[in-house]
């Protein structure tokens, strides 16, 4: 997977965690970030990684993201890999 294309789907999930109030407010809680924060990291691979990161500890939603955006659901661990590789945990 290239580089932008990773970015895209890293986007996609902050936009389907930004989508839903309670998905938001849960992840604003857990990482300690705020709107502006997430505003302004939008754009750093690192930080798309962590959202990523954070998507993948939870199956349910990534199966939820995948759905909604009409994806593989192994996209999001693929992307997550191409962003900073390394490994993202157990979910496969």
């Amino acid at each position: 997977m290239k580089q932008n294309e990773a970015e895209t789907i890293a986007l996609n999930a902050l936009s389907f965690l930004v989508g839903n109030e309670t998905r938001l407010e849960r992840f604003m809680s857990l990482s300690g970030m705020d709107a502006t924060a997430l505003k302004n990291n939008a754009s750093d691979p690192v930080f798309l990684a962590g959202i990523l990161d954070y998507l993948l500890q939870d199956e349910t939603l990534v199966y939820m993201f995948a759905e909604e955006y009409n994806l593989a659901p192994a996209l999001p661990t693929t992307a997550r890999r191409t962003l900073v590789g390394g490994n993202t945990g157990d979910f496969h």
